[in-house]
């Protein structure tokens, strides 16, 4: 019964100052979805990573990712014991119209490089027409239509990789498999592009970016790995091979500052509204002094006196963190349609809403703190004095 009369004073508080209570309801929301969204940034980060087949390893040369491999290192991988397959990729780097129209191109082994990749789904018709064409291409949808391609658009790119100006023929368009796959994708036969550098400039003929193996058992990614890099040991092209998810966190690894800058944002927001939010709740407690004193005056324990403080602001901290959380989502998407092309996915996680329903209930019990000591501190004479 006493927990109802707590919830009745706390309610009633809370709206006593309506503009200063919804004011900063609203700077904790405000402060919910910086955090969901700060959070969802550096978890889309990681998205390409979580996502990666645990069966597929990437192979590139030991010295830098800069360096190509010799394509026959193909024929040795495959007869590697626990291969099931093999392919590999270049880096194309052509310009579209463009700096700002940039996009991932890849030059691939057109007879393999699908087979790799299940999550690409292809019709058969245009998947055959790609692989007949030399001079064909595909692209993810929302590449296509990003720039408004059609199959049988001829597409045109200047060489920067591999110099000269470049025309292709787009043949297939890929959806993916769900919608966490990457469909920015732009691939091109790295047959067609090897025989016009051998002809043009042979010292980039013959190479290859990364080379993209496939394993009969993801439990033996190791010791695939070992027995492959060990194949090519002192060789004047040694190897480095490790899982698809490894080599994708590689390259996260080069903005992990960032990230962690982003992270510690995140957090610096919680802080900065839970000292605002502080000092809403001490101002409120001062202003009642008069009333905390005669509550104990008339037999009300310290007990009672702290829960009507931490009732209010456990009740103003909960419903700007549930409302923050409600709009994290709307803006969320808001944010992604506006960068679709940095990130992969945006998906706002179930830890992430724990963690800002955690900081909601962080910022309540904390802000109570001071006002709950110095209410139990007050003497019945001094209280009445005060404000008499």
């Amino acid at each position: 019964m006493q927990a109802v009369y707590v919830l009745r004073l706390a309610r009633k508080n809370l709206w006593r100052h309506r503009l200063r209570s919804l004011l900063t309801i609203a700077g904790i929301a405000v402060a919910i979805v910086s955090f969901g969204l700060l959070r969802t940034v550096v978890d889309s980060w990681y998205a390409g990573a979580s996502l990666s087949s645990a069966a597929r390893l990437i192979t590139r040369s030991e010295a830098s990712l800069s360096f190509p491999l010799p394509v026959t290192h193909a024929a040795r991988i495959r007869r590697v014991a626990g291969v099931a397959a093999v392919s590999w990729a270049n880096w194309f780097g052509g310009v579209y119209i463009d700096d700002k129209h940039f996009f991932a191109q890849y030059a691939v082994d057109a007879d393999s490089y699908l087979e790799l990749y299940p999550e690409f789904v292809l019709p058969p018709e245009q998947r055959s027409a790609f692989q007949r064409d030399r001079r064909g291409v595909i692209a993810g949808r929302k590449l296509a239509r990003k720039n408004h391609w059609q199959i049988g658009d001829t597409i045109a790119l200047k060489g920067t990789v591999y110099p000269g100006n470049w025309s292709f023929m787009l043949r297939g368009i890929y959806d993916g498999a769900d919608s966490k796959v990457d469909e920015n994708q732009f691939l091109l036969h790295w047959d067609y592009v090897n025989e016009t550098m051998r002809a043009l400039l042979p010292s980039l003929a013959d190479g290859v970016g990364v080379f993209v193996v496939n394993i009969h058992d993801p439990s033996q990614a190791a010791e695939v790995s070992a027995a492959i890099d060990s194949t090519f040991r002192n060789s004047l092209a040694e190897t480095r091979t490790e899982t698809q998810k490894a080599f994708q966190l590689g390259f996260i690894s080069m903005v992990d500052t960032i990230l962690l800058a982003i992270q510690t944002v995140a957090y610096v927001v919680v802080l900065i509204i839970m000292a605002v939010m502080a000092n809403t709740m001490s101002m409120a407690a001062r202003e009642r002094t008069r009333e905390y004193a005669t509550l104990k005056a008339l037999g009300f324990g310290h007990g009672f006196v702290s829960m009507v403080i931490l009732g209010e602001s456990m009740t103003m901290s909960l419903v700007g963190g549930v409302l923050g959380i409600a709009l994290t989502f709307p803006v969320a998407q808001a944010f992604f349609s506006a960068t679709r092309d940095l990130f992969l996915v945006f998906q706002v996680e179930p830890l992430t809403v724990l963690l800002q329903l955690g900081s909601a209930l962080l910022i309540g019990l904390c802000s109570a703190i001071a006002p709950v000591v110095n209410s139990r501190r007050l003497v019945i004479v001094d209280g009445l004095r005060a404000v008499a």
